[in-house]
């Protein structure tokens, strides 16, 4: 077990392009130069990578002692009214498990979709009984070992509060939630996680020990960026750099530092993932 978070980046940052890497060994070295233990390998269009690839991947960021996990298609909608896109996504997350057990990971973040024309009651109770296949398939499949990941998500037609995560990581023991702390500040608009004393992160995590009350309450996985909102919620994602929107770092690090918390915290920064998951880093570092 990880005794302090890991950090990492969702996909590689613009600076990784121009330095010219192409290679899984130039990602791992270039993700390592920055202090960073983690990589989230990006599945968002569709699972692309073959298995070869994959386990080169794994390798080469085994030697750099990252750890990598996978995010899932976006399209993956498990509370559709749709049954056959319900279905589909299943596949979608056995898919994803394929991947991230190539690449020697273990976690598969996934969306968990939109309330769409239905009650979020409804959408949720579509969403709990299509994770419950999912995670059959995925045992079924020999995958038992990956830990299955939904997200909190951004925009407030979306499923994803922090309850409804929650209500989802109740189908099955393993299921353990990725806290987007930058999709809950949007989704409210600006008004959580916007204190620079912390009090908002401070209800969150004991929110989780609450509902969770075992070790996914500190080893959960986690994404963090500066996001903008309009009255939807999220709009887009912003770097370090844009101060104008949250949510504010600092207060997060001196948390989990204080709690003993160990968590993943995947920076999706908009370009500037490695260096503002370093910032992270070093925030927790001095905190």
């Amino acid at each position: 077990m990880n005794e302090s978070p890991r950090f990492g980046t969702a996909g590689l940052s613009d600076s990784f392009k121009a330095s010219g890497g192409k290679t899984p060994a130039d990602i791992a070295r270039f993700t390592a130069s920055f202090g960073l233990t983690a990589f989230e390998y990006q599945c968002g269009q569709g699972v692309r990578i073959s298995a070869d690839r994959a386990a080169e991947l794994g390798a080469a960021c085994a030697e750099q002692g990252i750890v990598l996990s996978v995010h899932a298609p976006y399209y993956i909608s498990m509370s559709s009214l749709e049954e056959e896109k319900r279905l589909h996504s299943v596949d979608y997350i056995l898919q994803s498990c394929a991947a991230v057990k190539a690449m020697g990971g273990r976690r598969v973040i996934f969306h968990t979709g939109s309330c769409g024309k239905q009650s979020r009651e409804a959408a949720l109770e579509k969403a709990l009984d299509t994770l419950t296949r999912a995670q059959k398939a995925v045992d079924e499949a020999g995958y038992g070992d990956c830990i299955l990941c939904p997200e909190t998500m951004g925009k407030v037609g979306q499923l994803g509060t922090l309850d409804e995560v929650l209500a989802l990581c109740a189908v099955d023991k393993r299921i353990t939630p990725c806290i987007d702390f930058g999709h809950l500040y949007a989704r409210s608009r600006g008004q959580d996680l916007a204190d620079p004393e912390g009090k908002g992160y401070a209800a969150l995590l004991d929110r989780l020990e609450e509902a969770l009350g075992d070790e996914r309450a500190k080893n959960f996985h986690a994404h963090f960026s500066r996001i903008a909102y309009t009255d939807g919620g999220e709009k887009m994602h912003l770097t370090f750099a844009d101060t104008q929107y949250g949510p504010p770092h600092e207060p997060l690090m001196k948390l989990l530092k204080q709690r003993g918390l160990h968590p993943t915290i995947i920076c999706e920064s908009a370009g500037t993932q490695a260096e503002d998951a370093a910032t992270l880093r070093k925030a927790f570092e001095e905190a």
